[in-house]
């Protein structure tokens, strides 16, 4: 096994800049063909046409997966395919299992394990979670269906030992935690926190605009402008939706705003006297109201703030909203076509992932022995 010592340039290669630049230009490769400047037009594409967030989760993943081959093969995975062994040593690498002695073990060397945490690709020592190590085996096969290389994670031995190894986490007992869903109780909770200052009219608009237009996502309410709102003569609102983390064919998607979340967002909108840029901006020493939007991660905090306020057990962030929309909707028997033109879901089981099953034990289908009607008695022979 050989381990890399890396110098200081190695380390450079390895920063986000470097690792995004080589993620966005990964096509240049596969398309010689073209002019120099019809590449570079073609990478300027990849890169602003991916949303930011998957962009910089995709060059987190191109970091790990650089580093780990390097280290534990000697080799460069820009250089060629990498060998379905590769791709399945990542996998024993990183999830664990029990060896003949029942003692769960990792493939992965000890001194690799310290030399990826010390270069800044991994947080700490030991195995990776499930989603975590599926994530960058996606990763990797995108990079090389853009290299117009045949890729590894296609194979059906890498498949058949990828899904053992999950159901081997299963039985091991991982889970994957769910943000806890702000259901119409807790919300309503966290809305009594809510005072009629500013913060309190934000945070009130924001709670409610984001839970009952379908459950936005937190970039999407950190980007709505005053602009996308349209108000009605009955004190509504329409809310145009360009850009997602799934819609981006550039039309424009209208959500309702209607009822309580109406009237909380003209409130804000008055009291803060907004009438142009960003809706949810943030509050300044003082309580004064700034020109710059709430980021995504501002909007997590709020949440978990109001939470906490409310006094509400779980872990609550952001998407508490939209996993609470979602699972109300279930237990009221919304129609699924209703929820999914407000949600913007495009299938029915990525919908239902959201929906919290724990709520299923007030739900009225799981009592329906007891709703059924008692057999009429037979009589004695």
């Amino acid at each position: 096994m050989v381990v890399i010592n890396y110098n200081q340039t190695m380390k450079k290669s390895l920063q986000a800049n470097e690792l995004k630049k080589d993620f966005n230009s990964i096509s240049t490769h596969s398309l010689e063909f073209l002019e120099a400047g019809a590449q570079r037009a073609v990478e300027q594409f990849l890169e602003q046409g991916t949303p930011p967030n998957t962009v910089r989760s995709y060059a987190a993943a191109f970091a790990y997966l650089q580093a780990w081959y390097r280290l534990r093969f000697d080799a460069d995975i820009s250089a060629g395919p990498m060998p379905v062994a590769a791709a399945v040593q990542f996998i024993i690498d990183h999830l664990a299992r029990r060896d003949d002695d029942r003692i769960l073990a990792l493939e992965l060397p000890h001194s690799i394990d310290r030399q990826l945490v010390g270069l800044g690709v991994k947080r700490e020592l030991g195995p990776l979670k499930t989603n975590t190590v599926v994530h960058r085996l996606s990763v990797l096969g995108k990079y090389h269906r853009l290299r117009g290389w045949d890729s590894p994670t296609d194979d059906a031995r890498y498949r058949t030992v990828l899904r053992s190894a999950r159901n081997t986490q299963v039985h091991e007992g991982e889970r994957i935690c769910k943000k806890t869903a702000a259901t119409a109780d807790p919300l309503q909770a966290m809305l009594a926190t809510c005072d009629d200052g500013l913060r309190g009219l934000r945070d009130r608009a924001l709670l409610l605009v984001g839970w009952s237009s379908g459950g936005r996502r937190r970039a999407e309410l950190a980007n709505i402008q005053c602009q996308d709102l349209l108000r009605h003569p009955d004190g509504s609102y329409a809310l145009s939706l360009g850009l997602s983390k799934t819609e981006r064919d550039g039309q424009v998607r209208q959500k309702p705003i209607r009822g309580k979340a109406a009237l909380a967002l003209s409130a804000w909108l008055q009291a803060a006297a907004i009438s142009q840029g960003p809706v949810f901006v943030r509050l300044l020493r003082g309580g004064k109201p700034a020109k710059t939007a709430l980021s995504g991660n501002h909007i997590a905090l709020i949440v978990k703030r109001r939470a906490q306020l409310a006094g509400l057990q779980g872990d609550w962030a952001a998407h508490s909203l939209r996993s609470g929309f979602i699972t109300e909707a279930g237990r009221q028997n919304m129609a699924i076509p209703d929820v999914m033109a407000m949600t913007d879901h495009r299938s029915v089981n990525t919908l239902m992932a959201y929906y919290q099953a724990g709520e299923l034990l007030a739900a009225p289908v799981a009592n329906l022995l007891a709703n059924a009607a008692e057999p009429d008695p037979q009589p004695s022979t």
